[in-house]
């Protein structure tokens, strides 16, 4: 989000320029390319080919077992014991796959932002804007990026949320113990307790973030207020 909103701003404010092709070029990889091939291409080129990443799983076989369970989230787990060489390998094996599940929305983010600001942009009001000589920067994020803030909240909460979907794949590549793996393996061995158990969640998670969007909506535009 921090990420997507300003590179779609940006090319939007620079349509047809080398920012707006490169942005776009972007975009189309980023969604085009599927979630687990991104995965494993990480894999061969920063963990086989350069060496400068760890393999698969949440942290190296050296430090299974060191750190005492807390909150079940081991970078935290490592720091709270005290071990910072185990929570630095634990963030190691953290970034990559997290860095790979957020390609796919950085890149939607950024695509929906770019579209949404080219038709703010094309508005009468901002022709408007620009003849009582607006300053640019105001008539792009007062004006702009203010109309568009609340289909923007939409894609953004969708967007937290399709990470649940792709979580499936990238725990699977990168053997992470999350619920994406957890949910794979239930399948493969037919348990549908377990199934069902972690589709109510991921479902759950989906209302609360839409009700999120919803209220919002109240706090970004006055009208849905009155």
């Amino acid at each position: 989000m921090l990420a997507g909103v300003p590179l779609g701003v940006a090319a939007a404010a620079r349509e047809g320029r080398a920012l707006d092709h490169l942005v776009r070029l972007f975009a189309m990889t980023g969604q085009s390319v599927p979630v687990f091939v991104l995965g494993l291409l990480a894999l061969l080129v920063f963990y086989v080919k350069l060496g400068i990443a760890p393999g698969t799983g949440q942290q190296d076989v050296a430090f299974e077992g060191l750190v005492p369970r807390r909150t079940g989230m081991l970078v935290i787990d490592a720091w709270l014991a005290g071990d910072g060489e185990a929570a630095r390998d634990a963030l190691a094996h953290l970034a990559l796959p997290a860095l790979v599940l957020a390609l796919y929305s950085l890149a939607g983010i950024t695509r929906l932002t770019r579209a949404f600001m080219l038709e703010a942009l094309s508005a009468e009001y901002i022709t408007t804007a620009r003849a009582k000589g607006l300053s640019p920067a105001r008539i792009l994020w007062h004006h702009a990026f203010a109309n568009i803030a609340v289909p923007l909240v939409t894609v953004i909460a969708l967007a937290y949320a399709g990470l649940l979907e792709g979580a499936v794949l990238t725990e699977t590549v990168f053997s992470w113990p999350g619920i994406g793996l957890y949910l794979t393996t239930s399948l493969l061995n037919a348990d549908m307790n377990a199934v069902l158990g972690a589709t109510l969640l991921i479902g759950a998670i989906y209302l609360g973030l839409n009700l999120a969007a919803d209220l919002l909506y109240r706090l970004l535009d006055p009208r849905v207020r009155r």
